[in-house]
């Protein structure tokens, strides 16, 4: 594997690390099966390519996807909370409903920013290569969000989201209010998806309507991968873990698709990524196992 496709996977490991962040919110600390980051992954997309071709600042088009993002989310948490619409077909009828308002906002399947500024030509440091830049900032923004996040559910509205999700009818009985709970992490949750999308379009030059398409996938992937490499019960580490998941998970699949004497192309890369979830669920599973094992022959 090249020099250039190791800083590639880097990058868009990185990425990924915030889509993971917020699959751990939706999946791990909630416990509500969000499908809507298929949808609000592209959505993040779409709003920051339309408002950067348009002319508008890269960071401000950044920001408003970012808050599109958290919007969506909210809405399947409504749909879930307020109409009482099961959580995993809430979190479908969202993602549906995401990909019309896309090609809607859009106007087109594409939009190309291959001339236009973004936030990473404006902050890339003209010493430095851009393919080496970008991972560097993006490492420093992914530290950001990740310290955020550890410093938030260590509040006592963030413990109160995290008891939500443990066990909401304790939650209830202390007083906290479950269903804006909800509503808040599901929020937090796709606006980090969609912080992802928009940064995702600004990094590949463009935005596509199918930008989106098993970015579930990937996040479950980067949270299973991380877990399994790092299990740790404190969030500090599992946040930590999602994030190095996402990583590692993208440099699996860059040496899988350069392995010439694996053969693999392009068009294998969901087989490759349904093999490594695979392999990561296993994993856990035979630890289990042997650790069973051993206690037996004591």
């Amino acid at each position: 594997m090249s020099i250039y496709s190791m800083w590639g996977a880097l990058e868009i490991g990185l990425i990924f690390g915030l889509v993971a962040l917020g699959v751990l919110i939706s999946f791990r600390i909630l416990r509500f099966p969000d499908l809507t980051v298929d949808g609000s992954f592209p959505l993040g997309g779409a709003v920051a390519a339309i408002l950067i071709s348009q002319g508008n600042d890269p960071f401000l088009a950044t920001v408003v996807a970012t808050f599109a993002g958290a919007i969506a989310g909210t809405i399947t948490g409504w749909l879930n909370v307020r109409l009482k619409i099961m959580d995993l077909l809430a979190s479908i009828l969202m993602m549906i409903a995401l990909y019309s308002i896309n090609l809607r906002i859009m106007g087109r399947p594409n939009v190309p920013l291959i001339m236009e500024p973004t936030v990473f030509t404006i902050l890339q440091p003209e010493s430095i290569a851009d393919y080496i830049a970008r991972p560097l900032l993006l490492i420093g923004l992914v530290i950001i969000a990740k310290l955020a996040l550890d410093w938030f559910f260590g509040t006592q509205t963030g413990l109160a989201m995290r008891a939500t999700g443990a066990n909401a009818r304790m939650a209830r009985a202390q007083g906290v209010a479950t269903g804006n709970m909800l509503l808040l992490g599901m929020a937090i949750s796709n606006a980090l998806v969609a912080l992802a999308g928009a940064l995702f379009a600004q990094s590949q030059g463009g935005a596509d309507i199918s930008m989106g398409i098993g970015t579930i996938v990937i996040g479950l992937a980067a949270v299973i991968v991380g877990e399994s490499i790092l299990p740790a019960r404190k969030l500090f580490y599992a946040t930590l873990a999602v994030v190095l998941g996402a990583i590692l998970y993208r440099f699996f699949i860059a040496l899988a698709l350069n392995a010439d004497v694996i053969g693999l192309k392009a068009q294998d890369l969901n087989l490759v990524t349904a093999l490594l979830v695979t392999v990561a669920l296993v994993i856990p599973l035979l630890k289990k196992k042997r650790a069973r094992k051993q206690k037996g022959a004591q």
